[in-house]
C-alpha cells in the first residue's frame, strides 16, 4: 500500500482553512488506496536546527544530534513514498513548520553534484520518499502571494532529487465559508481538492486543470481589497 506523511504547519491546526482543504485532499488520497498519517507541526516538540555544524552529515551521518519529537518522525518519513507539506502563508512560513523542514537534513546524504548550475544532493538510500507535494492557503487575492512557499517546497524536492508533484493553492481561503457555513464555491473547491488527492496517488502528480479549479478566484480583486480596507 502507498504511504504518505502529511504535515500541517498551521498554528490553528484542525481549526484552520489549511486543515479544511487538507482534509478533503487526504480523503481523495485514501479513496485511492493511500495510507496517510497526518501530523501537526505545532503539536510536535521540534527544536530549531541551530548548531550549524552539519553533525547529521559528517559527525553522526543520518542522525540528528537533537533528541526531540523528530526522532519519532524520522522512521515514519523513511517509510513514506509521499511527503505532503501543508501550510498557510505567513512570512513566509509559520515557525514550527520551518523548524520541521530544516530538521529534514539528516534524511539527505552529502553526496553533492551539480545539475543545471545548482549544487544538489539526494535522499539517503533508506529513505523511500519518491515525491514531495505542497498544499497552501492564504488570505490575499492572488495565488502568486504563495510563490515563496511554493519555491521552498520545490527547492526541497530538487535538493533531495525527487520530483515536485505540484502545489494545491487556495488564495482568499476564508471566502469558502460564509457565517461559518461552506458556500457553494467552497464545496466545489473541496471537491477539486479531493480530485487532486486522487490524482496524486494514481498518477504521481496533479492535473493543471484540477489545480486551477482549487485556486480559481471566488471574488474580484477589487472587491476583496475593498473588503479588507473598510476596516482602516
Amino acid at each position: 500500500m502507498r504511504k504518505a506523511i502529511a504535515i500541517n504547519g498551521s498554528p490553528r491546526m484542525e481549526k484552520g482553512y489549511t486543515a479544511l482543504l487538507l482534509n478533503a485532499f487526504i480523503e481523495g488520497m485514501t479513496e485511492s488506496g493511500c495510507e496517510v498519517e497526518l501530523l501537526y507541526a505545532s503539536r510536535l516538540k521540534v527544536k530549531p536546527c541551530a548548531c550549524g555544524e552539519m553533525y547529521c552529515w559528517y559527525n553522526t551521518p543520518g542522525e540528528c544530534c537533537f533528541k526531540d519529537d523528530m526522532q519519532a518522525l524520522y522512521p515514519k518519513l523513511k517509510e513514506a513514498d509521499t511527503l505532503l507539506l501543508a501550510t498557510p502563508v505567513y512570512i513566509p512560513l509559520p515557525g514550527a513548520m520551518q523548524n520541521v523542514i530544516n530538521r529534514l537534513c539528516p534524511l539527505i546524504k552529502p553526496l553533492l553534484e551539480t545539475r543545471e548550475g545548482r549544487t544538489r544532493a539526494r535522499f539517503r538510500d533508506d529513505v523511500k520518499i519518491r515525491r514531495i507535494a505542497l498544499l497552501s492557503t492564504g488570505g490575499w487575492w492572488e495565488k502568486s502571494n504563495m510563490a515563496t512557499v511554493v519555491r521552498i517546497a520545490e527547492e526541497l524536492a530538487e535538493d533531495a532529487s525527487v520530483p515536485f508533484a505540484g502545489a494545491v493553492l487556495r488564495p482568499h481561503a476564508f471566502l469558502m465559508r460564509n457565517k461559518g457555513e461552506l458556500t457553494a464555491d467552497g464545496r466545489a473547491v473541496l471537491e477539486a481538492a479531493r480530485q487532486a488527492g486522487r490524482e496524486l496517488v494514481n498518477k504521481g502528480a496533479m492535473a493543471e486543470e484540477t489545480l486551477a479549479a482549487v485556486s480559481r478566484p471566488l471574488i474580484s480583486e477589487e472587491a476583496l481589497r475593498l473588503r479588507y480596507n473598510q476596516w482602516l
